[in-house]
């Protein structure tokens, strides 16, 4: 399937990075593992569409070399582990986990046992050194709800799934559409997914890159938006019947991931993750009720000790941020719509429990319209 960069219909300010991924920016690693077991009706235990995706910003102990980091509440409908210590901290000391509904405790407690055997003093102390403080660790999982193809109720996404997701990270091209955390979810009534995209800030303004990875199951098709053509007027899903005791809720829940280089800080952080909200319109997006819109951002370029030495630490900042944040902010926007269009162009049709549906959309019918129709 062609990504939206193949395909001359967005026509971007900002330069794509190599790999038009979030792992563009050095260092960050992405593992997924795809969980589809089983067909047929629903018999208490599958069929399974779900998974888990896993995005590292560094391939350290992120433990004891945390990354400054900022999440962001479009729309707050949706369940969600380490939200709140990072606003109070402005810190990310675990992976990020994207994965389903049901499954967020499981995934969250599978970070847990990942950290504890990074750094064994989690929870007990330092008992060599006879240091006092018995940390904890702050989980962060993100979700979406794949019920409409997935046995959810199962929680089939375990520490296994998880382990693997994380063992399977890598720095290169990332698998797009019905994969990891994507696999059972569904964008505008076509079938979504994980999307990603990057961009290169202008070498005058420090040459940064910025990536974002997105998980989307969200919006109703006619609201579909591609490069300004409203293709979802004209283009619409097979009218596949609602099988009796299936539940589709078309507000759904995105989830943005954004990483920089940039030396940012946590409100520099936020700051980005606002704009976030323009490029989901871009696509269509109203951010209905039910919906769950939520973004964390990470910067790479430093890296916060868990227990430093230092009673004072000198860090890199941005010497000219106005227009930094400015061309970091078209930055963001850009990446989030194309993240999204690329987790509907890279989606394959999927059938999942109790014979339920999500088509992939035809693109060559969405680009054909939006040549037609765009204005340049």
């Amino acid at each position: 399937m062609p990504r939206v960069q193949d395909l001359d219909i967005l026509r971007p300010a900002l330069a794509r990075g190599p790999l038009n991924a979030i792992t563009d920016v050095g260092g960050v690693a992405v593992g997924q593992q795809t969980i589809i077991e089983g067909e047929g009706a629903w018999r208490g235990h599958g069929p399974f569409r779900t998974g888990v995706s896993v995005i590292l910003p560094h391939d350290g102990n992120l433990y004891e070399e945390k990354v400054p980091a900022a999440v962001y509440r479009i729309n707050g409908f949706g369940k969600y582990a380490g939200f709140e210590q990072i606003r109070e901290t402005g810190e990310i000391e675990t992976p990020i986990a994207l994965t389903s509904t049901l499954n967020m405790p499981r995934v969250a407690d599978a970070l847990i046992s990942h950290a504890i055997k990074g750094s064994p003093h989690i929870g007990v102390g330092f008992r060599e050194t006879g240091l006092k403080g018995y940390a904890s660790v702050n989980a962060v999982v993100a979700e979406c709800n794949d019920g409409y193809l997935n046995d959810s109720q199962s929680r089939r996404v375990d520490e296994a799934a998880v382990f693997e997701a994380l063992r399977k990270a890598s720095t290169g091209p990332v698998e797009e559409g019905a994969v990891g955390g994507g696999t059972g979810l569904t964008c505008y009534n076509w079938k979504g997914g994980i999307g990603t995209a990057s961009r290169r800030i202008p070498e005058t303004l420090g040459g940064f890159t910025l990536g974002c990875l997105a998980q989307t199951n969200f919006g109703k098709a006619p609201d579909l938006t591609i490069a300004g053509v409203p293709v979802g007027q004209v283009l619409s899903p097979p009218n596949v019947p609602k099988p009796e005791g299936s539940d589709r809720s078309d507000a759904g829940s995105v989830v943005m991931i954004l990483a920089t280089d940039a030396p940012l800080d946590a409100r520099q952080l936020e700051r980005l993750c606002k704009r976030a909200s323009f490029g989901l319109a871009r696509t269509g997006s109203i951010c209905e009720t039910g919906s769950g819109d939520v973004v964390i951002a990470f910067s790479t370029a430093y890296r916060i000790p868990d227990r430093s030495d230092r009673v004072t630490e000198q860090r890199t900042v941005l010497g000219q941020e106005g227009d930094q944040i400015t061309a970091l902010g078209r930055a963001v926007v850009e990446t989030v719509e194309e993240a999204v269009l690329n987790s509907l162009f890279q989606a394959v049709t999927i059938t999942g429990r109790d014979g339920n549906t999500s088509h992939s959309l035809p693109v060559d019918e969405a680009v054909a319209l939006v040549k037609k129709h765009r204005i340049v």
